[in-house]
């Protein structure tokens, strides 16, 4: 179905992202801007080198999960469409169901215990894209499992999730403003921007990755209007990765342990993460 490879994606992709990160170092050291801080950077490499070992524990799982699915599909898309019509649709539907899975990566809160991890910076610049969650390669499996029961290649679904994934890194920049008509489509620096802010406006906006039409249709789109204030609401403190990790998985476990009924334990894992146990309110 295609002769690209994951491996050639990154091949391309790898020279071209290191120098986008030495351009905006250069570029924010010419404008006397603090783009990049040692520490912050240390413990974004401490937490990407979990998450890469995680996704290779799991990635021939993963990819056979997705063959043996591919079996049950649901539609023969091969048979009804040429091949860049199933690349495109490929490209839609996973940042279709990115949105989806980050989307509830903010709102149910041991979602958000993993999630986390990639707002714990203060900072933002493309190296912020590559500090990702140890178990993010996990959280991911439920959601995207549904494309190749919708007929999906799963060779394709690989590739174009890896190339939508190296676009995502272009979103983590402070260096472009406005990009002009593509504001409306794509989800560009600017819009990414917001998303990792924490004016009380920002929070919880901007999901898409590739696209930025999602946000716009389902109401969670938000515009870059005044200057942002990155990181969490309450900032984690430490560039230890290893702290940073699992100390919204020990707030959950202290919650669950002093919950005293069923909803108060489901709320305490699915509520709202910025909430805690409190009378059954929100299962009650």
């Amino acid at each position: 179905m295609t002769d690209f490879t994951v491996n050639q994606v990154y091949a391309i992709g790898a020279p071209i992202v290191l120098a986008m990160i030495l351009a905006e170092i250069l570029i924010s050291n010419w404008q006397n801007k603090s783009y990049y801080k040692a520490n912050d950077s240390i413990c974004t490499l401490g937490l990407l080198t979990g998450n890469i070992a995680m996704a290779f524990a799991i990635k021939g799982f993963s990819l056979g999960l997705h063959f043996y699915l591919y079996q049950f599909r649901l539609i023969d898309l091969a048979s009804l469409m040429p091949t860049w019509a199933m690349w495109a649709m490929t490209f839609v539907l996973i940042d279709f169901v990115f949105y989806i899975y980050h989307r509830m990566s903010h709102r149910v809160r041991f979602l958000w215990a993993i999630h986390m991890s990639h707002h714990s910076s203060e900072e933002m610049n493309f190296a912020v894209s590559f500090r990702q969650a140890w178990f993010g390669p996990v959280s991911k499996i439920p959601f995207f499992i549904v494309l190749p029961l919708l007929g999906l290649d799963p060779t394709i679904i690989a590739v174009a999730g890896v190339a939508s994934t190296l676009w995502g890194i272009v979103g983590h920049t402070q260096i472009f403003g406005k990009l002009g008509p593509l504001e409306w489509i794509f989800n560009t620096p600017s819009h990414h921007r917001v998303h990792h802010g924490s004016n009380a406006q920002y929070i919880d906006k901007n999901y898409g990755n590739l696209f930025i039409i999602w946000d716009r249709i389902f109401g969670t789109f938000e515009e870059e209007k005044e200057p942002v204030t990155y990181g969490l609401v309450s900032n984690v403190n430490t560039f230890n990765p290893i702290k940073i990790t699992f100390m919204a998985w020990s707030s959950i476990f202290k919650d669950i342990k002093r919950a005293d009924s069923i909803n108060s334990i489901l709320y305490a894992a699915f509520g709202p993460p910025s909430t805690h146990v409190k009378n059954d309110q929100y299962f009650g």
